[in-house]
């Protein structure tokens, strides 16, 4: 039976049966018992499944996994414990020393900081182009060690729409995969594996979770990026890995689990950022309303960024669904439900009556947050994007006035009589 999404996200992932519970249990343990020793050993040679140490997996994670795997339409998932180590494993987990990864520049500047700087460090070489890059430029770029693409469905906070079929196209092309952050769109604004991509990051953090209780991240592939065909470039894949007994994971899991199953065997067992069964638990109560939540989020975001636009003391708006936005044809293409809650803008006086601008604001707070119920809003420049130089601000799209507002669940007519009394209109 071929369910809606908006059925999925109420009841993917798992289905109870007589006398269980209605509701996802929180499996708050460690660890797990066996019988034998033989019967545990099977475990750690990737012989069988099932669970013996939370640090890997935890039946409570990985049942809220599999319903965002669903939601996206992908063949396998992990939770993580937030939307940085999220990315973080989906590059390693096919990258290392002596490699290289193209990405757009327009990106959350948290994510632009682990590849350009801590990435670096470890000897993984980052391209950043434009989204709006021409195909000769982008082709440009690629190299014989160059093992993926990365973009974000809307870049945070720039509100650039990513080309997910274009640039698809240009990886595949190429011989790698494209990896999508669909954090602001969502699963319900859109689904990147149709177009082309090959692995999904989110930070559940955002609207996900949606009420700011919980951190943490997802990753979801597609499970149709052949991994074999291009078995020289992803030996780590395609391989025997001798810290599993010579396991080779395309062989065994096939194209549809090699991946979650190298980055939990190796990554989680390793690095060990794994998502709490608590916060797990969290962000399944998130996911059950997130088709309804989306839905007015970007109603609100609309309806600011309308009035935004009409209004005399801001001097630009930028939202993908306004008419007179550059990613307007993109946003219609990719995201024709709605784009999300998110708006940026600029007020007229630059950075100082930016500052002075937010200092007013009663209902929308000032947070370092975004995709939640309430209304909250951040100056990037001096706040997510700090570590950036005015060069590598203006390449992701992030101007010094650029205030990012995140149109939470109240009433729109509240939300723009804050503004207007913060604009002393």
């Amino acid at each position: 039976m071929s369910l809606k999404i908006e059925t999925k996200c109420v009841q993917g992932g798992y289905t109870p049966g007589n006398g269980e519970p209605r509701q996802v249990p929180i499996i708050q343990s460690t660890t797990f018992k066996y019988s034998t020793s033989e019967e545990m050993g099977k475990l750690f040679d990737l012989e069988a499944s099932g669970y013996f140490y939370s640090r890997l997996q935890n039946p409570t994670c990985d049942t809220v996994a599999a319903k965002i795997c669903e939601l996206e339409g992908g063949t396998a998932a992990m939770l993580t414990s937030s939307g940085q180590a999220a990315s973080f494993f989906a590059v390693f987990n096919i990258a290392s020393a002596g490699d290289h990864i193209i990405s757009s520049s327009s990106i959350y500047g948290g994510t632009y900081n682990l590849f350009a700087v801590t990435m670096k460090r470890m000897g993984i070489e980052f391209t950043f182009l434009s989204p709006d890059c021409t195909d000769e430029d982008l082709q440009a770029a690629f190299r014989p060690n160059t093992k993926a693409v990365f973009g974000e469905t809307i870049a945070n906070p720039a509100l650039t729409v990513f080309d997910i079929e274009r640039w698809a196209n240009m990886a595949h092309k190429n011989g790698v995969p494209l990896i999508i952050d669909n954090t602001f769109a969502t699963p319900v604004g859109c689904r990147p594996f149709e177009w082309g991509a090959d692995i999904i990051t989110h930070s559940t953090t955002k609207y996900m979770d949606g009420h700011g209780s919980a951190v943490g991240g997802c990753i979801v592939d597609s499970g149709k990026f052949d991994w074999m065909k291009y078995a020289d470039k992803f030996p780590g894949l395609c391989t025997p890995d001798e810290s599993y007994h010579g396991v080779n994971y395309v062989e065994r899991f096939g194209l549809e689990g090699a991946f979650i199953t190298k980055a939990t065997a190796q990554l989680m067992r390793d690095l060990g950022s794994i998502q709490s069964p608590q916060d797990a638990y969290y962000l399944n109560l998130g996911l059950e309303s997130l088709h309804v939540r989306m839905q007015r989020h970007c109603e609100n975001g609309m309806a600011v960024a309308e009035f935004l636009e009409s209004c005399e003391a801001i001097s630009w708006v930028n939202y993908p669904s306004l008419p007179s936005s550059p990613y307007y044809a993109l946003a219609q293409k990719y995201l024709p439900h709605g784009s999300c809650g998110v708006v940026s803008f600029g007020v007229k006086g630059g950075r100082k009556a930016a500052e002075e601008f937010m200092k007013k604001l009663k209902i929308i707070a000032i947070e370092t947050h975004v995709a939640d119920a309430r209304s909250c809003c951040l100056h990037p420049a001096n706040a997510t994007h700090r570590q950036m130089n005015d060069e590598e601000l203006v390449a992701a799209g992030v101007s010094a006035d650029l205030i990012r507002l995140s149109c939470g669940l109240e009433s729109s007519d509240d939300l723009i009589a804050d503004i207007k009394q913060a604009l002393g209109l």
